[in-house]
């Protein structure tokens, strides 16, 4: 992952915030919105698409393109700052591949304890029934 060659691929779009505000809210687009088409990547080698193309599905668009938002600043500035921040925390966690898991077997003193544990149950549960009368 080259993370120069991604930075010139991003595009953004500057739109207005959401939500309460006073006479300036309308006036403002500060709220910003990244976009980033994974395929057409250079900055990204073939397998890593392909991960991020599965691990990211339900987050791209039918394009195969990554949209973030941002709008936790007032400084349209620091929103775009933020946004690139998301995105490379984003990729970065979607790249890591999870280790295979090893099979193992439980230890015999783990069994042992095991099936005498549930012999001192049973034996215990017999003992609470009432006795017959035969």
């Amino acid at each position: 992952m080259n993370s120069e060659i991604i930075i010139h691929e991003l595009n953004f779009k500057a739109v207005r915030s959401s939500g309460a505000g006073g006479q300036h809210v309308n006036k403002v687009f500060s709220k910003i919105e990244l976009f980033y088409n994974i395929e057409d990547s250079n900055g990204l080698s073939s397998e890593e698409k392909e991960l991020l193309l599965k691990k990211l599905a339900n987050k791209l668009s039918k394009d195969n393109t990554l949209i973030l938002t941002c709008s936790e600043s007032r400084s349209q500035h620091k929103n775009k700052e933020l946004a690139i921040k998301k995105l490379f925390k984003l990729l970065k966690k979607s790249l890591i591949q999870p280790k295979k898991r090893k099979a193992t077997k439980p230890s015999k003193s783990s069994i042992r304890k095991r099936l005498e544990k549930k012999k001192k149950q049973a034996y215990k549960k017999a003992f609470r029934r009432k006795p017959s009368l035969e």
